[in-house]
């Protein structure tokens, strides 16, 4: 009985919608169950869009954002390496490394990539610079029952993490949209208190999402 509560504690659903605008997710702690999953019902995807903000001083590689279908665990995923100013963007389980950005520690930053199925395209920004274009995968939409998670690096939809790849840190202010969206839209976002489009596949003002394991809820600092 004091498992099945403690369970039922570690797990909160948000059974319609909320409006999370000035919260934030906290990940106190290195684990290797402690997650949000989103919920969308979308399943036929041409091409992505993620936004987010992250706060972290995480040092060693992390998922900041990982979706998985049954098809593949990285059908779309942005991962910081543990090198300096190093990530890695997944679509349809290949990979495309980007460096020079400056991610800083201990701050703020907006995180935002895209990707084209039909042109293989992928780019990547941080605090509102961007990479250079490159080709990650082409010719095939995501497609099937997507699962999002934030916190974790899926290796199987929903499941099988590493906490050595676990996030510890604060997100907050998640979009995804199913179009590229312009650079003028991705610095829009980046300036917080200007106007974008909000994401229609996930929206921080309307999230449908599910906490599991010690992740809080707070107000943004």
């Amino acid at each position: 009985m004091q498992l099945l509560l403690l369970l039922v504690m570690l797990t909160v659903c948000a059974a319609r919608p909320q409006d999370l605008y000035g919260k934030m997710f906290t990940f106190p702690q290195q684990t290797d169950t402690a997650h949000v999953r989103l919920m969308t019902s979308r399943q036929d995807l041409k091409a992505v869009s993620v936004c987010l903000r992250s706060f972290t001083d995480l040092q060693r590689e992390h998922s900041l954002f990982s979706l998985a279908t049954t098809s593949a665990d990285n059908d779309f995923l942005i991962f910081k390496k543990a090198a300096d100013d190093e990530f890695e963007i997944w679509a349809k389980s290949n990979m495309t490394d980007f460096r020079g950005l400056n991610y800083k520690l201990n701050t703020w930053l907006s995180v935002c990539s895209t990707w084209d199925a039909a042109s293989g395209l992928t780019r990547l920004w941080v605090d509102g610079n961007p990479s250079s274009r490159k080709y990650t995968s082409s010719g095939s939409n995501i497609t099937g029952t997507m699962t999002i998670v934030l916190g974790q690096n899926q290796d199987s939809p929903g499941g099988t993490f590493d906490s050595k790849q676990s996030f510890v840190g604060m997100i907050s202010d998640v979009h995804m949209w199913d179009y590229v969206i312009s650079p003028r839209e991705i610095q829009n976002y980046e300036q917080v208190f200007v106007r974008f489009t909000p994401g229609n596949v996930l929206n921080c003002r309307e999230l449908e999402f599910q906490t599991t394991g010690r992740v809080l809820i707070e107000d943004k600092q």
